[in-house]
C-alpha cells in the first residue's frame, strides 16, 4: 500500500522536530504517494523563532491553513493512512482526546481514529499533569499512538540534530516507513 501522510505541526516548542521529519521523508518519497502539512500560526511563529527562518514554505509538499475543512485528509473519503502531529502541544491532545474538531488539524486527528489508522503524537511538554496523562491515556484508548520527544543517547549523538533525529526515526519507525537508523545491539 503507498502512504498518503498528513504532517501536522502545532505551536509547542521544539520546531527542529517537523524540520527534521520534513527533511527524512523528502529522502522517502518512493515509501508515499502523497504528503501534506498543516501548521498552525503558532507553529509558524515558533519555527521563525527557534530555527531563525521560514524554510517550511519552501518544501515541495501541499501545504493546507489551519481552517481549510476543504482539504482532502478532513474526511475519511482522502483516504490518508498516517497522521504525526509534531510537536504535539497540550492543547491539541487535549481537543484531539476530547473530540473537538475546531481546526483542521484535529477535525484530521478525528477522522483518522475513526477510520482506525496511524495517528502518532510526539508530546513536547514537561512535567505532565494529571490533566496531561488522562488525556493522553483517552487518546490512546481511542488508537493514537503517544511519542514523547524524548531522544535516546545509546547512538552517542552529537549534535542537537542528531539527539532530536532519534525521535524522528521513533516516529518514521511506528509509522511503519523502512529507514536506516541505529539499531539496538546492532553494529
Amino acid at each position: 500500500m503507498t502512504n498518503k501522510i498528513l504532517v501536522a505541526i502545532s505551536g509547542a516548542s521544539g520546531a527542529i522536530y517537523p524540520k527534521l521529519l520534513l527533511d527524512k521523508l523528502l529522502g522517502l518519497k518512493d515509501q508515499w504517494e502523497e504528503l501534506s502539512v498543516v501548521m498552525s500560526n503558532n507553529a509558524k511563529e515558533i519555527w521563525q523563532v527557534e530555527l531563525g527562518n521560514s524554510d517550511y514554505k519552501n518544501y515541495p509538499f501541499n501545504f493546507f491553513e489551519k481552517n481549510n475543512f476543504n482539504a482532502p485528509f478532513a474526511s475519511g473519503s482522502g483516504k490518508y493512512n498516517i497522521m504525526v502531529v509534531s510537536p504535539c502541544s497540550m492543547g491539541t491532545l487535549s481537543r484531539i482526546s476530547n473530540g473537538i474538531s475546531s481546526d483542521l488539524i484535529t477535525r484530521a486527528a478525528d477522522v483518522i481514529l475513526k477510520e482506525r489508522r496511524r495517528l502518532i503524537l510526539m508530546l513536547r511538554e514537561t512535567p505532565y499533569s494529571l490533566v496531561h496523562i488522562k488525556n493522553m491515556e483517552t487518546a490512546t484508548l481511542a488508537g493514537a499512538i503517544i511519542c514523547p520527544a524524548t531522544p535516546s543517547f545509546y547512538s552517542k549523538p552529537t549534535t542537537i540534530e542528531e539527539a532530536a533525529t532519534t525521535v524522528i526515526d521513533r516516529i518514521l519507525d511506528l509509522a511503519g516507513l523502512d529507514i536506516s537508523t541505529f539499531r539496538w545491539g546492532q553494529q
